[in-house]
């Protein structure tokens, strides 16, 4: 008998019945009741990747990058979003779609590769699987990220809902709007996280993928998307 369960492909994200599904397992991995100190790690990890980076990376690197400025923006984003009030939870930090699996048959996922897993605000975990939704990494050019296929409103606000639904209880509207809120604002802390992660990765890793034009990417998405998104809230949409 042949075996059903398989990775999730790209496409697999943007499909209701699965994306339903992953929301859904995704609450269920927050609440893991796991070891160690339950505090925010992003922010640490972020000061830890700049300075790894700026480590490996040679000055015209370092001045394209503008990594001499990326600590006074870790920093405004860490006193911008800890005012809020954020739920934490265990995060796997890189919900991209080779880290799922289905079975076929009874529609049952498994989250694996727990590398970089960590207690994180809930609506980081959730804006980082937006944001590899712009990600196919078994196209011809796998480096190569897609941003208009970064979920519409109604998409992440059918996700929020089944997100936090599956509790059993039906989530207020307030509720809803302030996590897709918060999730935006997040997705400012997944373009560095990765972006730093792709600069390392070019200096590190013999695999071949283009790091260096991931990295130049995401950290443009975060200069552009910045503005906007801090000035912005789904209401205003």
């Amino acid at each position: 008998m042949a075996n059903s369960i398989e990775t999730l492909s790209a496409v697999d994200l943007r499909d209701p019945e699965i994306a339903a599904i992953i929301a859904s397992k995704l609450r269920e991995f927050h609440h893991l009741d796991m070891p160690g100190p339950k505090r925010v790690l992003m922010w640490d990890r972020l000061r830890n990747w700049l300075k790894t980076a700026k480590s490996v990376c040679p000055s015209d690197e370092a001045k394209e990058f503008r990594l001499d400025n990326l600590e006074k923006e870790i920093n405004a984003l860490e006193s911008e979003f800890s005012g809020e009030d954020q739920c934490i939870g265990f995060c796997h930090n890189d919900l991209q779609y080779g880290n799922i699996m289905i079975d076929e048959e009874t529609k049952a996922l498994t989250i694996i590769d727990y590398e970089y897993a960590s207690f994180n605000p809930i609506a980081f975990d959730i804006s980082n699987h937006f944001c590899e939704m712009a990600a196919d990494y078994h196209s011809e050019e796998p480096h190569i990220l897609d941003y208009t296929k970064y979920p519409d409103l109604d998409e992440r606000k059918r996700f929020v809902q089944t997100y936090l639904s599956s509790s059993g209880e039906e989530p207020d509207a307030e509720k809803i709007k302030d996590l897709m809120n918060n999730i935006e604002k997040y997705t400012l802390a997944s373009h560095l996280v990765w972006g730093l992660w792709g600069i390392i990765s070019e200096h590190v890793n013999d695999i071949d993928f283009d790091y260096m034009e991931y990295a130049r990417q995401r950290l443009a998405q975060y200069w552009l998307k910045k503005p906007e998104i801090l000035s912005c809230r789904v209401d205003d949409e």
